[in-house]
């Protein structure tokens, strides 16, 4: 069955649930009250309009038949609310705040951004999940209007065990939903979008139902002004690094026949090249969409098919959403419906080779704004949280093993990113092709040195206050083992580093970076002290009370664990895209991805080897990398739920804050590979050409 087909089949099985709601609810703005939440029911049944009309346009097959102006007109028209008016949108929570009563205000201000949710789903033609929030909508109506005819107050609490209810009752739908988008090819509402896409006619872009902005139309038609030979080779970058990928861990890439595609909307016609190419391996690529509601996870960063931010506040601002419904009956719920969905979809799973993922950078500068009208997590619901992931993890791993499948990583800069956009993008696509066997052989010179080592001092210079040691563990048999991993261009995309899992006893000290942007968040005068390897106390500059600061860290890099582990130390070795980023100022827009490869790291949470610390792979010089696991990861073997944090975040230390990286050996003798920001080992001094030049 054709896309089409197959939702089509599904909404008539809901049809009539759905024409009754969209009957009722028609009939709310000419009979609410001249109340607060009168204007409030009246707007939002607007917007559930909105999303009537574009589901009508998709079932007669007439979204694809606009022209240019009409597509524009219509995407400002549908997210008018959440960009030009955030302001004095419902789904804002200070303005709910304002104009609501204050013990209803927060839910009411979650349920209009589940209602701006639904603008996607229409476009795929998701009747069914439009329905069933259009339930819940007129379920808590109905509540108000009982409460107007017999002018008494509405419960807070009622209107939260309603959406408790729904969300416990439904989540076998929406769980089955979320995990056939991500194995099943048949659901091809995007790469039928690729496919079809012609760069000389952008109203494609308009099918997705995201957010379209000049990012994505730009970035389209830069495309086009590439030669066939550019696309087929940038294309090829990527789709080679995760077929090596593969060939580098020793695992079977033939025994897959799926991996998902991860792009920004506008790069169309690189993937679809991608396409052709990865077909030729005989992978059939599956593409799912960003997340647009609370049970998706909206407000992480974006994955699947996305386009760039209408707004990063208002995602920050719904980050939490899930405490309205998040208790330890829904976690076990959605656990459940979660293994029944893979279960069914189990042969599909098994087959998906992972994520060939495609990220971008260059969008303006963000620094959010803490509401204390936002939601927020209580303590419990933390704990649910931090279990729920653990599970959740656990649970995909059964289903797509993680010693089967592998990844790739590349990342292009958006216009957005100034007037020097062409030049950058030109940069970028040298800094993804450097000559990875140039690279390998400067690595391993550093990691003959590094295996001759007990411990790694680093420690910062000027206004960094970097003063670190890493415990490394230990070898058995140098002459056939490494602790550093020999990183070129497969699944990270550029060169290089390398990297081990650190020992975390001994591991001690301060981590320090005057500024750096983790998951698209901006840190000011970051600071992470950890004993034993593990995080002790942390901080950052950006907000004026301690408080918001240290929540900020928690939620973003601790990822709401009391603590985390060190994964993973690393030393990045792409001075050319150090360069790129000085030469462009470009520093605070380059993403984790090339920022790691920079300068020294620090990954906070698992190490790299999450999943798959009993496969055994092996450096290009054959030797057995035996760094795999740490005091806590190690624990998978007795107590699984404790080993994984389901998290990774690195932290990269610049070439110019770094004093020096040295290592010390048993006997207590020392050598340094980095001092001053400069590779000294013999043989390295090709890395510091770029570092030399300037702009």
């Amino acid at each position: 069955m054709s896309y089409r087909e197959i939702r089509t089949t599904q909404n008539e099985e809901v049809r009539e649930r759905y024409t009754l709601c969209m009957e009722r609810i028609t009939e709310i703005p000419d009979e609410v009250p001249a109340t607060p939440e009168g204007v409030y029911f009246q707007k939002t049944a607007s917007v559930i309009g909105l999303v009537q009309e574009t589901l009508s346009q998709w079932e007669a097959d007439a979204l694809s038949k606009r022209d240019l102006a009409a597509c524009r007109e219509w995407n400002a028209a549908l997210y008018h609310d959440l960009q030009e008016a955030y302001d004095r949108c419902y789904a804002n929570p200070d303005f709910a705040a304002k104009e609501l009563p204050a013990d209803v205000a927060g839910i009411l201000c979650f349920l209009a951004s589940e209602l701006y949710g639904l603008i996607p789903l229409s476009f795929a033609g998701r009747m069914c999940e439009i329905t069933i929030m259009a339930e819940l909508y007129l379920e808590i109506y109905g509540v108000f209007t009982d409460a107007w005819e017999t002018k008494e107050a509405v419960s807070a609490e009622t209107l939260q065990e309603i959406i408790r209810a729904h969300f416990h009752d439904y989540s076998e739908v929406y769980a089955e939903e979320d995990i056939r988008s991500k194995v099943d090819p048949s659901l091809d509402f995007f790469t039928e979008i690729v496919r079809e896409a012609d760069g000389s006619d952008l109203t494609y872009l308009y099918r997705y139902g995201l957010y379209i902005g000049e990012n994505e139309e730009q970035i389209a038609s830069f495309l086009q002004t590439l030669s066939e030979e550019e696309i087929v080779s940038m294309a090829r970058t990527w789709t080679e690094g995760f077929r090596i990928g593969f060939e580098m861990t020793g695992k079977d890439l033939s025994i897959k026949k799926y991996l998902n595609v991860e792009y920004p909307i506008g790069f169309e016609r690189m993937v679809k090249e991608a396409f052709t190419q990865f077909e030729a391996m005989g992978l059939t690529p599956v593409v799912y969409g960003e997340a647009v509601n609370s049970f998706q996870g909206l407000g992480k960063p974006p994955r699947g098919c996305c386009g760039t931010s209408l707004n990063r506040q208002y995602a920050f601002d719904h980050r939490n959403d899930q405490t309205f419904y998040l208790d330890r009956a829904y976690v076990e719920r959605r656990l459940e419906t979660m293994t029944a969905a893979f279960t069914t979809y189990k042969k599909e799973a098994k087959e998906m080779a992972g994520p060939a993922v495609m990220e971008f950078f260059g969008e303006a500068d963000f620094t959010p704004q803490i509401k204390e009208t936002a939601s927020r997590f209580t303590e419990k619901q933390n704990t649910l949280n931090v279990h729920y992931r653990n599970e959740a993890g656990r649970i995909t791993n059964e289903f797509i093993p993680g010693e089967e499948r592998s990844f790739t990583i590349i990342a292009y800069p958006l216009p957005s990113i100034g007037p020097q956009f062409p030049e950058i993008f030109k940069e970028t696509v040298a800094v993804n092709t450097l000559d990875y066997a140039l690279y390998q052989s400067m690595q391993q010179k550093l990691i003959d040195v590094l295996d001759t080592g007990v411990k790694v001092r680093v420690k910062g210079k000027g206004k960094n206050r970097t003063d670190l040691t890493v415990a490394l563990q230990k070898l058995s048999d140098p002459a056939k083992e490494t602790l550093f991993e020999n990183c070129v261009a497969d699944v990270n995309i550029p060169v290089g580093e390398v990297f081990t899992t650190p020992q975390l006893k001994g591991t001690n000290g301060l981590l320090h970076v005057s500024r750096v942007y983790l998951s698209g968040f901006p840190f000011e005068d970051l600071a992470i002290t950890f004993t034993d390897g593990e995080i002790s106390d942390y901080t950052c500059g950006n907000f004026t009370k301690e408080e918001d600061n240290r929540n900020y860290i928690y939620e973003n890099i601790l990822a709401r664990h009391e603590t985390l582990p060190m994964g993973e130390f690393a030393i990045g070795t792409n001075t050319t895209a150090y360069r790129m980023a000085r030469d462009y100022a470009i520093e605070a827009k380059l993403p984790i991805l090339i920022v790691e490869k920079t300068g020294p790291h620090f990954a906070v949470g698992d190490t790299c080897y999450s999943h798959e610390e009993d496969l055994v792979t092996y450096n290009p010089d054959g030797k057995a990398i035996i760094a795999r696991d740490n005091e806590v990861s190690i624990l998978r073997k007795t107590d699984l739920e404790k080993a994984y944090r389901n998290c990774h975040t690195d932290i990269t230390i610049p070439y110019d804050e770094l004093a020096e990286i040295t290592v010390i050996r048993a006997d207590g003798s020392e050598e340094t590979l980095i001092r001053d920001g400069r590779f000294v080992v013999p043989g390295t001094e090709a890395l510091n050409e770029p570092l030399e030049r300037r702009g």
